[in-house]
């Protein structure tokens, strides 16, 4: 089966994924690459109950996004 790319937003708790792209908006890219979500990083999705943000954990670190974010940031399962 081939992987398919979505948003974060819609990746279930305890799935690993790889960063794909990001959306628009120089700031909204450069305040990611600063968190360490540049493109081909590999995460783990902690929580995503589909309501208030999404805590990702990035090698050692966890992060917490915000939905309108998250649905930003495409990732590939």
């Amino acid at each position: 089966m081939a992987a398919s790319v979505m948003p974060l937003g819609l990746v279930r708790a305890g799935r690993d994924a790889t960063v794909r792209g990001l959306g628009e908006g120089g700031a909204f890219r450069r305040r990611l690459i600063n968190l360490g979500l540049a493109s081909g990083a590999r995460i783990k999705v902690v929580k995503n109950d589909l309501n208030g943000p999404i805590i990702v954990s990035l090698g050692e670190c966890r992060l917490a996004i915000g939905r309108g974010m998250a649905l930003r940031i495409m990732v590939e399962e």
